[in-house]
């Protein structure tokens, strides 16, 4: 079965009695444009995204027909949780982090990023409190500024700076 884009999400496309299907995708591949996986009754998907910027999310339904629907469940990952104390405290480990090009998630007022050792002690060290947890990482921030994206601002964190900088000045 080949995937081009997602029907919607889960909470759109009920399963009134159909069985449900899922795709376990750890946080990585939801951003993965082709790829192929299994499902967890063992029907083989392709995904081919052609659009750039498509990635998937937890509850999007890849299929749906009177038997079943095949729906994406992002998989648990040990990573490093922050709770920042006030907006100063969240724009510097955000901005930190960020500079060291790590993947960055806020999920209910807190910091999440793939745990990594090194980065865990580096933050120890600095002052902050991460914590070490199980979670589903579901919330990417999207930051970096997209390469197709000439001559046009986008909806990124970046872009949204800019235009809040560039309006405070005129």
């Amino acid at each position: 079965m080949i995937i081009n884009e997602t029907i919607g999400t889960f909470s759109e496309h009920p399963a009134n009695g159909r069985s449900i299907d899922y795709l376990d995708l750890e946080w990585f591949e939801c951003t993965k444009r082709i790829q192929r996986k299994k499902t967890r009754s063992g029907e083989e998907i392709a995904i081919k995204f052609l659009r750039e910027g498509q990635r998937l999310r937890e509850g999007d339904v890849l299929f749906e027909n009177e038997e079943k629907l095949i729906v994406v469940n992002v998989l648990e990952t040990e990573a490093i949780v922050m709770s920042p104390s006030s907006m100063l405290e969240m724009g510097t480990v955000c901005y930190e982090i960020g500079n060291k090009h790590i993947p960055l998630f806020i999920q209910e007022d807190k910091v999440l990023l793939p745990f990594e050792m090194p980065m865990y002690r580096w933050l120890e060290a600095s002052g902050f409190a991460p914590e070490r947890h199980h979670v589903k990482l579901l919330n990417l921030l999207k930051s970096n500024v997209e390469p197709h994206g000439h001559g046009s601002l986008g909806s990124t964190i970046f872009t949204k700076i800019l235009k809040m900088a560039s309006s405070k000045d005129e």
